[in-house]
């Protein structure tokens, strides 16, 4: 039977009031981000930062429906090569400059054009923006678009001032969120500061809203439980049971669209010049050789769900089969089929925090009993992501936040130019399926061209699919209002301090 999770979540019943003075919220997180530029950024982290700061065009809610947010509402042409936003008046950016058509036409050029951009590859259907009106921006695609609208509701959609986007944008952003910038430690704190000019800033109760950094999922709770923060992401599944038990705090989780895969390089870097980077038997042997069931259970407590692919139970594109047992016969005849010398020397890069560090030591010792030899280093994760950017890994266990549309997925990881194909996998007969993909309306249409896409993709062995992860947040009791998100993200809207 298909294990379809609902997409559902946990809300917090505890009574709203707006009598207490709210002062400070404080949220402990596992990475601290690596850009707070919205254009330039590819880490989750600062995904969960970028709701308080920047706003976007459209926004997803936590029942996965697209909503309006900057852009009051949207329509398309018969042909659906146009967009017309319709934008919110009265909004400004916290330098005080009018948010307008013009700063969404600016933004959506500097977001496709800036050199160093991962949105470029996102909102590579848009041909030309043309301002229509001071609220009116008209969008031309080079071809239809469906996964276009959630794209703009995510970091392609955020809006920075267009005065300040001259500046120092990674260090010093300047957007038009409820709470503006005011200081950041690296690896330690982002500090935020209430935007008292801002188009709903009474639906935010905060003077200061500050980020903590702390790697270690287990200090994060005991920062919680003890008061130090009011919120945290990312509870380690081992937790939550004794979390439940604590009258103090509350755990909050909902099915998610993430998941945590493993990167294998197969570009044309020196790191990629190996058995494992040439030969896609050596890669499938990798894959063979783990028991995802038992990273599940062993580190999981059994609540994440082992995968093959990046379409989770909850997404209508998920393809329901069962997922490859590990066969580690077979694993070394392919080893053996490759002709490479036993055992095998492989560099795999994880995250500095004890989870991923885990999940490597898995992978590291399920592998040996096939013949590799996994060496492991631990990394900050933006540090992570900038060598796989650059290509300076052989492999490297990641995690992706997901995305509601599977375009948003496979033209950022599969496609040739993606922003974020580490990999460097590129098939241009997969790129114009992509393409086709992408104009095709119907769902179920579409869902058979993306287990075709998947298939020729998989069929690579490029990308090895460990498992899918809910999204679990702990809050403190003396919170009100925390609505979890399947993106992961954190929204604050509505979140209150009870009153004593």
């Amino acid at each position: 039977m298909k294990k379809r999770l609902l997409l559902c979540c946990l809300f917090l019943s505890i009574p709203v009031t707006s009598a207490w003075a709210q002062s400070t919220l404080k949220i402990g997180v596992q990475e601290d981000p690596d850009f707070l530029d919205p254009h330039r950024a590819r880490s989750f982290a600062s995904r969960v930062v970028f709701p308080s700061l920047c706003d976007s065009l459209l926004s997803v809610s936590a029942q996965l429906h697209l909503m309006p947010r900057l852009a009051t509402s949207w329509s398309w042409s018969a042909d659906n090569k146009t967009l017309i936003l319709k934008l919110r008046p009265g909004v400004t950016f916290h330098d005080g400059d009018a948010f307008n058509a013009e700063a969404v036409k600016f933004n959506l050029d500097r977001a496709r054009t800036l050199p160093d951009s991962p949105r470029k590859n996102e909102i590579s259907s848009i041909e030309k923006v043309d301002v229509v009106d001071p609220l009116t921006v008209s969008i031309e695609l080079k071809q239809p678009d469906a996964g276009l609208l959630t794209q703009l509701a995510d970091r392609s959609g955020m809006m920075l001032s267009p005065k300040a986007a001259a500046g120092d944008v990674a260090n010093n952003p300047v957007c038009s969120g409820p709470y503006k910038f005011e200081n950041r430690v690296v690896q330690n704190s982002i500090t935020l500061k209430k935007f008292e000019n801002y188009w709903d800033k009474d639906a935010y109760h905060f003077d200061r809203v500050i980020f903590r950094v702390i790697p270690d999922a287990t200090v994060r709770l005991a920062n919680l439980r003890s008061g130090d923060l009011d919120v945290v992401e990312r509870v380690a599944a081992t937790d939550v049971a004794g979390a439940a038990n604590d009258k103090s705090i509350a755990i909050a989780a909902v099915p998610s669209l993430g998941f945590t895969y493993m990167d294998i390089n197969i570009g044309s870097e020196p790191r990629a010049d190996t058995p494992l980077g040439r030969d896609a038997r050596v890669r499938r042997a990798l894959s063979y050789s783990i028991d995802r069931d038992a990273i599940n259970k062993v580190v999981f407590d059994g609540r994440y769900i082992p995968a093959d692919q990046p379409f989770p139970p909850a997404s209508p594109y998920h393809v329901d089969r069962p997922i490859p047992r590990r066969d580690i016969a077979k694993a070394k005849a392919l080893l053996a089929e490759a002709r490479v010398s036993l055992p095998f020397t492989v560099d795999m890069n994880v995250a500095n925090n004890p989870v991923a560090q885990q999940v490597g030591q898995m992978v590291q010792a399920m592998a040996s009993e096939a013949g590799f030899s996994v060496k492991l280093r631990a990394t900050e994760y933006a540090t992570l992501i900038a060598e796989n950017q650059k290509g300076a890994f052989q492999t490297t266990i990641k995690a992706f936040s997901g995305r509601l549309d599977p375009d948003a997925y496979v033209r950022q990881f599969v496609s040739c130019k993606g922003g974020q194909n580490d990999t460097k996998y590129c098939n241009e007969a997969v790129d114009k399926q992509i393409v086709e993909a992408r104009s095709v309306t119907d769902e179920n249409a579409r869902k058979s061209q993306y287990q075709e896409i998947m298939k020729s993709f998989q069929d690579s062995g490029s990308v090895v699919y460990l498992y899918f992860e809910p999204r679990i947040f702990g809050v403190s009791s003396k919170i009100s209002g925390f609505v979890p998100s399947p993106e992961g993200v954190i929204g604050l809207s509505g979140v209150q301090r009870r009153s004593k």
